[in-house]
């Protein structure tokens, strides 16, 4: 099977790192790629730079249709445009936040999730609502530092990632932690091993779900709301929906 890895912000450094921390789980005969836009923000932090990424994050689901591509991983935790990936993908579109909180759910009926800047609170606790688990998720904390802080000073992103980690164990009664951004999936081993409580990262849980879904042969649902695009003018730049894929209408 081949599985996508699409980091919506069009760092590399960040595309090859979550694409490692993928690879490292991968069962063997499962083919893991990673792309990431060129035109999109060099990180996804806050509303409008999830806006302006997800056009672009779109044609790199449109080329993987093309190529046949099995499933797909939405590598930014904010799971943005991930309704609309889900219309226009045959196979699995898993979103690194879905994926974290399906598994922290899973092994802890408490949890805690740890972000990088105040911003993404908000953001974050309105998904994790809207998952369904905001009464087993006990707080989202941030470490106030950039997302490209994280490359930039690992040593402090580790220290910092620890100290909140600690933290919410005694004050939260946290049972597992969620790393709120695809930025530290390099670090979640470490940060396990540093704590002793359960850390988990959501690109290797979204890469083991993907793998799962299409093991089992489970695709996007095509009935009604996760339907392929209608074909509709748009302009010089075209449609996104596929040609092949139009349906009725």
């Amino acid at each position: 099977m081949h599985i996508r890895l699409i980091n919506p912000n069009s760092t590399v450094s960040m595309t090859n790192q979550v694409l490692e921390s993928a690879l490292r789980v991968a069962s063997a005969g499962t083919h893991v790629s990673a792309v990431n836009p060129t035109r999109s923000p060099v990180s996804i932090e806050g509303s409008v730079d999830e806006a302006v990424a997800v056009p672009d994050m779109l044609s790199e689901i449109k080329k993987g249709e093309e190529l046949g591509v099995d499933a797909y991983v939405i590598a930014c935790f904010d799971d943005p445009g991930l309704h609309a990936a889900r219309e226009m993908a045959k196979g699995p579109v898993i979103g690194i936040c879905q994926a974290a909180v399906q598994v922290a759910m899973t092994i802890s009926r408490r949890f805690s999730v740890v972000t990088t800047l105040p911003r993404s609170v908000p953001i974050i606790e309105d998904i994790v609502q809207a998952y369904g688990a905001g009464h087993h998720c006990r707080a989202v904390h941030a470490i106030d530092l950039p997302v490209l802080g994280l490359e930039e000073d690992p040593e402090t992103a580790e220290r910092l990632l620890i100290d909140v980690i600690e933290r919410s164990k005694i004050e939260d009664r946290a049972e597992a932690i969620i790393l709120g951004c695809a930025g530290m999936s390099s670090l979640c081993e470490r940060l396990a091993q540093a704590t002793g409580v359960p850390v988990i990262d959501g690109v290797t849980a979204a890469l083991k779900i993907a793998e799962a879904l299409v093991g089992a042969g489970y695709s996007t649902s095509k009935v009604n709301a996760y339907n392929y695009p209608r074909q509709k003018q748009a302009g010089n730049a075209g449609s996104l929906a596929p040609q092949r894929l139009a349906m009725n209408g």
